[in-house]
């Protein structure tokens, strides 16, 4: 990964696996959470070529803010600025209610940062294929159906230059929208 410096990478990866340490995802097995930072991490990085350091290190960070006790302060302090702004562009106001929080989504994803889409779109990637595979144990049919077709407008605002990842999330989409049998 030309230009990241790895030593920044893992303290970002150790401090967002602290933040999360308690935390588990929704799928039936309840596994832990900070595979999905990782996985988005990932994705921008081995499926898309990015290597950009700011856009790698805020994909480890992205839900830091949203679901633990993290400020941006705190990542301002610890990342840097461009890290602590990239994660505010993509974190939701967890005081608004759920579905204003949705639809402010889908309505700010054409105003982003070029990273930010990135992030954004890794991020509905790896959600896409989760539902798919492993989705929340809870959610029944229509629910991750919906989930499938709200990820797509969201990802329909971050389109432009990012070719390589609307590709693979096209493609993530077909194949969780086939694996439970869904059309689009």
């Amino acid at each position: 990964m030309t230009g990241v410096n790895p030593s920044t990478l893992l303290e970002a990866l150790r401090f967002a696996a602290d933040k999360h340490r308690n935390q588990r995802r929704k799928d039936a097995g309840a596994s832990p959470y900070i595979n999905h930072p990782i996985a988005v991490a990932a994705v921008l990085a081995s499926e898309a070529g990015v290597t950009d350091e700011p856009t790698l290190i805020a994909a480890l960070l992205h839900d830091t803010v949203e679901d633990t006790k993290t400020s941006l302060e705190e990542l301002r302090k610890q990342f840097g600025a461009e890290v602590a702004d990239l994660v505010g562009e993509v974190s939701d106001d967890k005081s608004l209610e759920k579905q204003v929080r949705k639809q402010l989504q889908v309505d700010h994803a054409a105003a982003a940062s070029v990273k930010a889409k990135r992030i954004k779109i890794a991020d509905k990637i790896c959600n896409v294929r989760d539902v798919g595979q492993h989705p929340p144990a809870a959610w029944p049919l229509d629910r991750r159906s919906e989930y499938l077709d709200w990820a797509d407008r969201v990802v329909a605002g971050c389109r432009g230059s990012e070719s390589v990842l609307g590709e693979l999330f096209d493609r993530a989409l077909l194949e969780a929208r086939t694996q439970l049998g869904v059309d689009a």
